[in-house]
């Protein structure tokens, strides 16, 4: 804590407060002691900042206990229906009804009473789904509890992960698109959403630098879309693509950070008169319901939502069972869906 304060040029007082969750200090000096404690390594060892240590034979058995937590604090986007994260819940369930387990769904996202609405003694571990905050995943770990986090990772918190293998499917995808003669490739999401853009993003680098194409520039606005939940990007989009209408030679193949944007983005070229695939190819990522509804069915990776919620009970229950094993970061093959929004680009196009 003293080398985190003259880090900081904080009291050591104030260090203790921030580290202990308790009140006393503002939520912006505890951001800065969270971060510096990540930076200085604090959070790599495995009992750091846990408010109190699980008993060896509690660790050991999972005899009595009959529930995992599962939290979506994000309740807006990350629930039952959406197309997405509804599957990965489908899976969570089924392998915990499989084991005879209950499963509890917190959307909880405060940190001060998240630890407050259950009664933690008959709770066998915790998964967490999607985006969460650094501050609830730091009380989450400083109960003690095991957790397992799905589509997301936390650089403060040291803890097992289950992801989709976006990087190398990602490859496949734009490798598939340089196949068919598309030189000209641009990238839209926003890379700094999630792990899982970020690693689409550098799958997709990858495979232009391979082939000696030119990559976007990291600031490229398209690469920094905003409100990618929400569709706010809607009107940013529309006007890059009126650009490129005038400015010429536009990109041949649009891949997308996800299949909801590879939607929206489809009906903006549509209302700017640009053929799919004809005029543009486009791809997106999940295979989510959706893509295959569109017109032209979308082009994607279909990634094994269900078998990722099973894998992280699976991961869940052996990390009870092995507490001292190392961390593991789980990544479970992603599969490319070949349809009708992807061709190759026409003669003129090729040639520019």
């Amino acid at each position: 804590m003293q080398q985190i304060a003259d880090h900081l040029g904080l009291s050591k007082f104030a260090v203790s407060k921030a580290l202990s969750g308790k009140g006393g200090v503002s939520e912006a000096t505890k951001k800065r002691v969270i971060q510096a404690a990540s930076e200085l390594g604090y959070f790599g060892q495995k009992s750091a900042y846990m408010k109190n240590q699980i008993p060896a034979e509690r660790k050991a058995s999972i005899h009595g206990k009959r529930s995992v937590l599962v939290l979506m604090p994000n309740i807006r986007f990350q629930n039952k229906e959406s197309l997405y994260w509804g599957k990965i819940l489908e899976g969570i369930s089924e392998e915990l009804e499989l084991r005879q387990l209950g499963m509890i769904i917190v959307s909880e996202s405060r940190a001060e009473d998240f630890l407050h609405v259950l009664n933690l003694e008959g709770i066998l571990g915790m998964i967490g789904v999607g985006q969460i905050e650094s501050s609830l995943l730091l009380e989450v770990h400083r109960s003690g509890l095991p957790l397992i986090l799905v589509d997301h990772e936390d650089a403060l918190i040291p803890t097992d992960t289950v992801f989709a293998n976006n990087r190398d499917s990602m490859s496949r995808l734009c490798t598939h698109l340089v196949g068919l003669g598309h030189t000209r490739l641009h990238f839209l999401g926003d890379i700094q959403f999630s792990s899982s853009f970020h690693d689409r993003w550098i799958g997709f680098r990858e495979v232009l630098e391979l082939n000696g194409l030119t990559v976007p520039d990291r600031q490229d606005p398209m690469l920094r879309l905003r409100g990618v939940e929400t569709g706010e990007y809607g009107p940013d989009v529309k006007e890059w693509i009126a650009v490129q209408k005038s400015s010429k030679p536009m990109p041949t193949a649009l891949v997308c950070a996800n299949d909801s944007i590879a939607l929206h983005v489809r009906q903006l070229l549509k209302e700017a008169d640009i053929e799919v695939p004809a005029g543009m190819a486009i791809t997106g990522f999940d295979n989510i319901d959706d893509a295959y509804r569109s017109d032209p069915p979308i082009t994607t990776v279909d990634v094994p939502k269900q078998a990722m919620g099973h894998r992280a009970v699976k991961k869940l229950l052996e990390r009870i069972s092995n507490p001292e094993q190392p961390y593991e970061k789980i990544l479970v093959c992603a599969e490319l869906v070949h349809r009708d929004s992807t061709a190759a680009p026409l003669a003129a196009d090729a040639q520019k």
